[in-house]
């Protein structure tokens, strides 16, 4: 049931990328009060949207739910004065539970003028809880890289005994009768798709680094768009929605564009049945969305630059959803499950984000990338 709400309150609409955000995010109105808040805020500070909006974030009425410290007053007031975004770099945020405890969780805390105006501010939390995953996860990647490495040596010496076994079958078949032809060919069908695999198993595990330098989003989504009009995407309309004043992102042209077109393929292929299938790509700016903090970057790193790949197909498989990055996991019959994974692994060195969100009807990869 929605609590009673001040008649001089207007709760916020920040737009339909708000509860996409991967990290908490609240509006306060110019008295305080939280005019609206996204499903990681609910999540996060255990409190619901519906009683929570309306209300000041650390008034009387919010104590035995939520306590800050130090309180946020402050800066809030700087950000009203001074228009600018500020950003605090720890903050405790008591959670009340069920029991009538409380929870201590971190957070830094980023706040600057909405959009909205009118003196209200949007604040975006970066949990520190999960600092200790960082480097947990740094140790992961290390550990997945030696097995890759383990895997491309295999790939290079498994391709050049199937490219004898392929030679063989082919003149097999020159002389052979209709049926043993019928055999040799399959031989050489299926030898060309396992180096097929091995060729990306190979590029999964190229180590190097991605050369960075200033790159426009949308001559490399243009190339994409055009490569998959006369290609792959034949039949499917294509719709452009830049955002004219996006600034060059750091990237690797190159690699951004493969990542652009494995998408892009993607969709299309997921598009096989569709009545009236359409891909949009989409750019637009995100000053609020940055990396967590890390020891190379306490504030953590600016991914301001959003690149939206988006179909109108049926959705991932509910089964495989959650894992559609991992290696060797694929939605496709015969499907090598190794792009998606060499997508993320892209990204992942270029220090970006990638995110999924699919339901029947439309799917979106979303990629944050920084400013040159």
């Amino acid at each position: 049931m929605t609590c009673a709400r001040p008649a001089d309150f207007r709760e916020a609409c920040p737009g339909p990328g708000w509860d996409c955000l991967p990290l908490p995010a609240l509006v306060l109105d110019d008295k305080g009060r939280v005019a609206a808040m996204n499903d990681a805020a609910e999540i996060w500070l255990n409190i619901s949207r519906n009683s929570t909006i309306g209300k000041t974030l650390e008034g009387e009425a919010m104590t035995k739910r939520l306590r800050v410290r130090p309180s946020l007053r402050p800066l809030i007031g700087r950000v009203t004065r001074s228009d600018e975004a500020l950003y605090q770099a720890d903050v405790l945020f008591e959670i009340g539970d069920r029991a009538g405890g409380h929870q201590a969780r971190r957070a830094a805390v980023h706040a600057g003028p909405s959009g909205g105006g009118g003196g209200a501010v949007s604040i975006l939390l970066v949990p520190l809880d999960d600092a200790g995953l960082q480097y947990q996860s740094r140790a992961v990647r290390t550990a997945a890289r030696s097995a890759i490495g383990m895997a491309e040596m295999l790939a290079h010496e498994i391709k050049n005994p199937l490219a004898g076994i392929r030679g063989a079958a082919q003149i097999m078949g020159m002389n052979a009768s209709a049926e043993d032809r019928e055999m040799a060919e399959m031989i050489v069908s299926e030898t060309r798709r396992i180096v097929t695999l091995l060729e990306q198993v190979e590029r999964f595990g190229d180590t190097s680094s991605p050369k960075l330098s200033p790159v426009n989003i949308h001559d490399v989504l243009e190339k994409v768009r055009r490569s998959a009009t006369v290609g792959f995407a034949q039949g499917i309309s294509m719709t452009a929605d830049y955002d004219p004043s996006m600034p060059p992102a750091l990237a690797d042209a190159d690699q951004l564009t493969q990542v652009c077109l494995n998408l892009v393929k993607n969709a299309a292929e997921a598009l096989t049945d569709s009545a009236d299938p359409s891909i949009r790509l989409h750019s637009y700016y995100d000053h609020t969305l940055r990396l967590p903090p890390d020891e190379d970057d306490p504030t953590g790193r600016p991914l301001p630059l959003q690149i939206v790949i988006e179909d109108n197909g049926p959705g991932l498989p509910a089964a495989i959803a959650d894992q559609i990055f991992e290696p060797f996991v694929s939605g496709r019959e015969n499907g090598t499950g190794l792009g998606l994974a060499l997508v993320s692994k892209i990204i992942t060195d270029h220090g970006a984000l990638i995110r999924v969100d699919s339901r029947p009807g439309r799917t979106r990869f979303r990629i944050s990338l920084p400013k040159a």
